[in-house]
């Protein structure tokens, strides 16, 4: 049989995919039904492919192997954004021997018009597969499903629309930032002007590898990091404040008449985890804004009641990420505070971030985030190298860390007051 009439019989013959149906059969919504739904649109050019990839799918599940291999694809002018998959078993599926996948960036905040979706959606029928996932984690629109030769006819399009390819392979990610002030009353600076400032700065690391492997940043515009920046992400910038939180005694009164004092204090007086809240005999409540370390959960439960203060910025945490060579990694604080409000601010974020990446790409070695190159080479040493004196916030683990003194707590700590006072002075002194 040529590939000719392998592919007429695939356009003509539906694959039987007991194992899949299976999958159909649980309590929840299974992908297993959208694959056949694009299956079974037989006016649509797409439908074969769907087919195929679905009798694919079925013969990996019946010899428990992948049957996809990577390869070099591309389109004009970038190298990077297109994650080529070329099938080794094109013989038996010939309308899915190439199923790639086009990495978009999305608009920051993920902001979409109705038009500019239904734009996207005819491109990808028209090019591609028709399915669609909206968001990978690193933040890119999946268009999955292409064959090489439209590869660059589906990106011409998408360009012409206004959207760019995001990052692959060892580069400078695309970013996420949660939506933020747009509808967040918890949002403590401008996270949509934070990522689209650092990465139109360093789109050139993105479209053209040439890191020790992938760097992601990511932005949440306060501490319940919606898009998961502290563990997700190699340059976390999470919204917080540094002055008292803001108390409405008025509605603290009316969600302890509404709930019940038993309910408000088991739910949320005992759940800080630092004693930081207290409720008084006439239902007031008292914050230890001193103890407070951000939770946000009094917050999330309390919404009318509470909110984040006025002086409000961002802290910055470094080499969040999945598990690799050193496992599992949370962001280490490195920038307790730092206003993001001016130009100026956001051009200081910039220029951190460029310190970060240039570290990062001359120190790391081959495939090594850049967490587990903090790890390998130490705090102090990394602190020493970015030029970030240590502060008590970075500390994780009191009495074993390895940066700050604490058989003289005290002698330490006036150092560290006298610091402060002195970097005060020198803020009065500029302004």
């Amino acid at each position: 049989m040529t590939s000719d009439d392998a592919l007429k019989t695939a356009q003509s013959q539906k694959h039987a995919t007991p194992l899949l149906d299976e999958l159909e059969t649980g309590p929840w919504p299974s992908f297993v039904t959208g694959l056949k739904r694009l299956r079974d649109a037989e006016d649509r050019p797409f439908a074969p492919m769907m087919n195929d990839l679905l009798g694919q799918l079925e013969h990996s599940y019946e010899e428990r192997k992948g049957f996809w291999k990577g390869g070099t694809v591309s389109v004009f002018g970038y190298g990077g954004g297109v994650i080529p998959r070329f099938s080794e078993v094109a013989d038996q599926f010939p309308a899915s021997k190439e199923f790639h996948t086009l990495r978009i960036q999305p608009p920051a905040g993920y902001h979409y018009t109705t038009e500019l979706l239904r734009q996207m959606c005819d491109v990808w029928e028209k090019h591609g597969s028709g399915l669609i996932a909206f968001h990978g984690q690193s933040g890119d629109i999946m268009f999955q499903g292409c064959s090489t030769e439209n590869t660059q006819k589906a990106f011409d399009e998408f360009n012409e629309m206004g959207l760019d390819l995001g990052g692959a392979g060892p580069a400078l990610r695309t970013s996420m930032s949660c939506v933020g002030h747009a509808r967040c009353e918890k949002s403590c600076y401008d996270e949509v002007k934070a990522h689209r400032t650092v990465i139109n700065s360093f789109l050139d690391e993105m479209h053209r590898p040439a890191l020790p492997y992938k760097f992601k940043f990511k932005f949440s515009g306060c501490p319940n990091d919606c898009v998961n920046a502290i563990h997700r992400s190699d340059f976390a910038v999470l919204g917080t404040w540094r002055d008292a939180m803001k108390v409405n005694q008025d509605e603290v009164k009316a969600y302890v008449v509404a709930h019940g004092r038993k309910y408000t204090i088991d739910s949320v007086i005992a759940m800080c985890p630092t004693r930081a809240l207290s409720l008084n005999d006439d239902d007031t409540l008292d914050v230890d804004n001193k103890s407070c370390v951000r939770c946000m959960h009094c917050l999330n439960v309390m919404p009318k009641a509470l909110h984040p203060g006025d002086d409000r910025g961002v802290s910055i945490l470094l080499g969040g990420k999945r598990s690799l060579k050193v496992g599992d990694l949370m962001g280490t604080m490195i920038i307790p505070f730092m206003k993001l409000e001016t130009d100026e601010e956001f051009d200081a974020l910039v220029e951190f971030a460029r310190k970060l990446i240039d570290f990062f790409a001359e120190n790391a070695l081959e495939h090594e985030r850049i967490g587990e190159c903090m790890d390998r080479i130490g705090l102090p040493a990394f602190l020493e190298a970015i030029g970030v004196a240590p502060d008590p916030n970075m500390v994780n683990h009191p009495r074993t860390s390895s940066y700050v003194r604490t058989d003289d707590f005290t002698a330490e700590a006036e150092k560290y007051f006298e610091r402060k006072a002195r970097e005060a002075d020198l803020t009065v002194a500029g302004d």
